[in-house]
Order: structure tokens, then C-alpha cells, then sequence
């Protein structure tokens, strides 16, 4: 099945793919982030950033920012709890010239950011939701977005009043991972609250949950009818998601990696993560782990996606935890491909 779809419009910026990379964090760096847009990806967000570290200047939160050549367009993802502290962190972002939109997220369920009313906590007070907006509206040129979820607790379902907050506010878009925050990432997906949000706002709506494979960006949009869908964990280890997901909307020439082969691919992501690592190394100046071993360490987790399910995996897996050296990762993509 193909077909041809409409580009995703947020503000002033037009993404021809309404495919995008979901903020994930220890994930969505730039060497994730620039592999996926070779693939297809129409936009992809940062990790997870700090508002109030950016303006204590802190320099590994400044890393989570940066940004390769050919990744744009991107959007630099920030958490806060009140509106001056993000709308500070937002004039920041923009000057540093590599983002082409700030989202603010409101659906982060993890503890520590929770106990900050910041991510999902701020679902409690839409009227804050709208103020955060606006001040950051005001702060910025870009377009300003929010990533929200369904609600806290199953059942109690507060959607509808914050992404009619954030629209109020200024916001050029949602985004809405279409499950509660105590679900997580379990459970089914709820599309048919996703189908009622995009029927409320006059603003674009990019649905988030339960996209687990490239036919289901198709099923997401028939079902919904979001102008957007985006892509979270099936992208991990998988930047082809893209490109199939591409390929069935119709959308020509939309991947434009030179690596074919999984070992091509694998190997450029272990290339470009271990230029992001000197500069991780340079920052913190002592470390425990060589510049190789936290390549090594931080590539695992994509090592696991990238070749599940193929032959000889199991016996790879079981020896992963060894694996601290780029060397030995590119023995064990050898094991299991050859």
C-alpha cells in the first residue's frame, strides 16, 4: 500500500516526511538523531535537556545540544517546571543557531523530573501550561511546541484541557504519546483519544505510541487523521524504519545514507557516537572509561536492537556485557551477519 500525504506545517517550518524521531533519552543524540534523518526522518528531537542546567551553564547539559552537520531540521526538547526558567533556556537554544523549533515537554513520567513539577507534572496545572508557552513564545522566533500525554493516571484523562492550553498559549503544535503516564510505554495506545485531539485544535497534532513497525504510521494517520506520527522505540537500532515508512507514504528520495549493509550503518553510528564521546571526555577531563570503553558502554543498548532476531544473536547477547571495546562489537556484528 502507498499513498501520497501532506507535509507537516508547524509555524513557519514545513517538514515534507510527517515522520519524526521521538525525544528519547541516553538515545536520541546526534549520532542517532543525523542517522535517522539519512534514512528519512523528516525532523528529530534531542534528548531530554535541563532547562535550569543550560542556564547554569553546565556543560554536559550543553553537550545533550549538539548537533552535526545535516541533521536539521531538529528541535532541542527541554524540561522546566516554570515559564521564566524555560523561556531563559529557549533564548539560549535559539542562539546557538542549530534548531529549527523548541519543544517543552509535559509527558516525561520519570521520578526525578516529576518531583521537579516539571514533564508530566505540569499536565496538573494547564493554566502553567499556557503561561510557560506564552513566555516562551514571547522568549523566541522559532516555533514553540509541546510533547504531552494522555494524563497522569489511567482514567483521568487531562489531554484535552492542556493541548487546548498549549494552542492558547501560542504552541505550533502537540505532540501526544497516546498512553498515560503510569502506563509508561505498556498497554495498548490509546488512537482514539489521539482522533478526538486532532478534532479539538486548530493546530498540528503528531501522534506518539503503539507505532511499532513502518505499516502502523499509515494505520496511525487513517485512524486519527494526525498530522504527523512519531517514531520512539521501533527506531533503535532500526534507522529504516524511515525509509520503509517512506517508501509507503510515497514520498521519493527521502533516504539519502551512503551505508546500505547493517554492518555499514552499525559501524558509522559506533564512528559518529565515539566523536561525540572525545567531546563528552574533554568535558569532564577525569574519567574511568577511555574515550573507547564509553563507546563501547553506550553503544550496547543499540547493539541489542540492531541485531535482535538475527541468527547467532542469543549466544552474542549473553557475552554483551564484555563488550567494551569497539573492536570487539564489530567481532560480534561479524559473528552473528556472517
Amino acid at each position: 500500500m502507498e499513498r501520497g500525504v501532506d507535509p507537516l506545517r508547524i509555524g513557519s517550518l514545513i517538514v515534507p516526511v510527517p515522520v519524526v524521531l521521538a525525544p528519547m533519552a541516553g538515545y536520541t543524540d546526534a549520532a542517532m538523531r543525523l542517522l535517522c534523518r539519512r534514512f528519512g526522518a523528516g525532523l528529530t528531537f534531542t534528548e531530554v535537556t535541563n532547562a535550569q542546567a543550560l542556564l547554569h551553564d553546565s556543560r554536559l547539559t550543553f553537550h545533550l545540544l549538539d548537533t552535526f552537520a545535516g541533521e536539521r531540521p531538529v528541535a532541542a526538547h527541554l524540561y522546566g517546571a516554570d515559564a521564566e526558567t524555560l523561556s531563559r533556556a529557549a533564548r539560549i537554544v535559539e542562539e546557538l543557531g542549530r534548531f529549527d523549533l523548541i519543544d517543552i515537554n509535559c509527558g516525561c513520567p520519570v521520578r526525578k523530573i516529576v518531583a521537579k513539577g516539571a514533564g508530566v507534572a505540569l499536565m496538573r496545572s494547564p493554566d502553567r501550561v499556557e503561561r510557560i508557552v506564552g513566555a516562551v513564545r514571547t522568549a523566541v522566533s522559532l516555533p514553540v511546541t509541546v510533547k504531552t500525554r494522555l494524563g497522569l493516571v489511567t482514567g483521568r484523562e487531562r489531554v484535552m484541557d492542556v493541548t487546548a492550553a498549549a494552542e492558547q498559549g501560542g504552541a505550533a503544535a502537540v505532540s501526544v504519546h497516546a498512553r498515560y503516564a503510569d502506563s509508561r510505554h505498556g498497554g495498548q495506545a490509546e488512537w482514539d483519544v489521539l482522533a478526538r485531539v486532532k478534532r479539538a485544535r486548530g493546530i498540528p497534532v503528531i501522534g506518539n505510541g503503539g507505532v511499532n513497525e513502518p505499516a502502523d504510521v499509515l494505520r496511525m494517520l487513517d485512524a486519527t487523521g494526525v498530522d504527523g506520527v512519531m517514531v520512539g522505540r521501533a527506531a533503535v537500532g532500526n534507522p529504516w524504519f524511515f525509509q520503509e515508512a517512506c517508501r509507503l507514504l510515497g514520498i521519493p528520495n527521502a533516504c539519502s545514507c551512503a551505508a546500505t549493509s547493517r554492518r555499514e550503518v552499525i559501524g558509522e553510528h559506533l564512528s559518529l557516537l565515539q566523536t561525540l564521546k572525545v567531546e563528552a571526555q574533554r568535558i569532564r577531563r577525569r574519567s574511568r572509561l577511555t574515550v573507547e570503553q564509553a563507546t563501547a558502554l553506550h553503544f550496547r543498548a543499540h547493539l541489542h536492537r540492531y541485531l535482535a532476531g538475527c541468527p547467532g544473536w542469543r549466544v552474542v547477547r549473553r557475552r554483551l556485557q564484555e563488550m567494551n571495546s569497539t573492536e570487539k562489537i564489530m567481532a560480534a556484528v561479524d559473528a552473528v551477519s556472517g
